[in-house]
């Protein structure tokens, strides 16, 4: 039998990075309740902020323009057809991960519906290929129909929030 001696920091290294891991048991756990919008991908349930995972919708002071070139508030509009889906309902969430700001990342549903499908394939909301290829299907049937943000021209919400506006 061999023994293999550790440094004291490559034990505490180690802790951390295991402590800061996402939970297995993420994969399983189901958060259930009435959700409010926050804005296009985000909501609260129970007290807890999810992120719908794998897409990426305009920020609520984000504008794009329309087929006719004329500006509108798309983020806004984003954040209004999440919320006319959600309607303040029961969802359930599944919960894959948290992120860096202590949100819970999720894939939502108001019964059968995956409210982050819905929300790439109508056109409110990009597939965050950083993230995950989960609804680029979804995105490029968005865009095929020209639905919602992609009738006209607009920053992706990634590069919005970096300044390039």
């Amino acid at each position: 039998m061999r023994f293999v001696c550790l440094s004291p920091a490559l034990v505490l290294v180690a802790s951390f990075a295991l402590a800061a891991a996402p939970s297995a048991a993420f994969a399983q756990d189901v958060l259930t309740g009435t959700a409010r919008v926050i804005d296009g991908d985000t909501i609260e349930v129970q007290g807890q902020r999810v992120r719908l995972h794998g897409i990426d919708a305009p920020e609520s002071a984000q504008t794009c323009t329309d087929a006719a070139g004329r500006p509108y508030g798309c983020g806004q509009v984003a954040t209004n057809a999440l919320a006319s889906m959600v309607d303040r309902s029961s969802v359930a969430c599944r919960v894959r991960d948290i992120d860096r700001y202590g949100r819970l990342i999720a894939v939502c549903y108001r019964g059968e519906t995956d409210l982050n499908a819905w929300m790439v394939r109508d056109g409110h909301a990009m597939a965050y290929r950083r993230y995950s290829r989960d609804y680029v299907g979804h995105e490029d049937a968005a865009r095929a129909r020209r639905a919602g943000i992609w009738q006209g021209r607009f920053v992706a919400p990634w590069d919005w929030r970096r300044g390039t506006r």
